[in-house]
């Protein structure tokens, strides 16, 4: 499988993309960044230095990822998404007489989205946090806190409102803040079963 990359889209030096890998209009990825096999990076998308992507990865149109973030195996991610590193960003040092430079510095946070998850369009990732396996993040969502694996979130803060299904169908919908009893779940669409302790999902099947 051959690399493809349109004519218009930016791929610095040192850049690395695996086999099947797509790089669609006017996207701009920066140096240093590894990117696996068979994902897609879609128009306008930004990607900064030394950002990691695992293989079979979506990202739509207008995806800004700052350095700091991890992505890993089979992730989706929304169109015009966007990732935070810095909870308390200044351009300029305390005096305004100079800016302060895009490295890396000690107010770098690193930020993970683990296998499986999705991101809905347009929402905002905050900094130093963990998106766990197969979560599902709601269209348009803050993110302050890290999610849980199989947690759905939603609103501004997020916040949890179910358990998500590998196959992404909901398996329990609850009112946000809420913690359900422990109980086992099975999926109606492809009855894959889960247990739940103490709000946390596990895999059964």
């Amino acid at each position: 499988m051959t690399v493809k990359i349109h004519p218009t889209a930016i791929v610095e030096e040192d850049v690395s993309l695996g086999a099947g890998t797509s790089v669609w209009d006017n996207a701009h990825i920066r140096f240093g960044t590894r990117i696996g096999e068979q994902c897609i990076v879609g128009g306008k998308t930004y990607i900064a230095y030394d950002v990691e992507i695992g293989n079979r990865v979506k990202l739509n149109a207008s995806v800004y990822i700052c350095n700091g973030v991890t992505i890993e195996d089979g992730v989706m991610i929304g169109a015009h998404t966007v990732f935070t590193n810095d909870r308390f960003p200044r351009a300029t040092t305390p005096d305004l007489l100079s800016l302060r430079p895009s490295e890396p510095d000690e107010h770098t946070q690193l930020t993970r989205v683990e296998a499986g998850a999705t991101v809905g369009a347009n929402c905002t990732i905050g900094s130093d946090l963990t998106l766990g396996r197969f979560a599902m993040v709601g269209m348009a969502s803050v993110v302050t806190r890290s999610v849980p694996a199989f947690h759905l979130v939603a609103g501004s803060p997020a916040k949890s409102i179910g358990y998500v299904c590998r196959c992404g169908e909901p398996v329990l919908r609850f009112a946000a803040g809420e913690t359900p009893a422990d109980q086992d779940l099975t999926c109606a669409a492809c009855s894959l079963t889960y247990r739940v302790e103490s709000g946390l999902v596990g895999e059964t099947s």
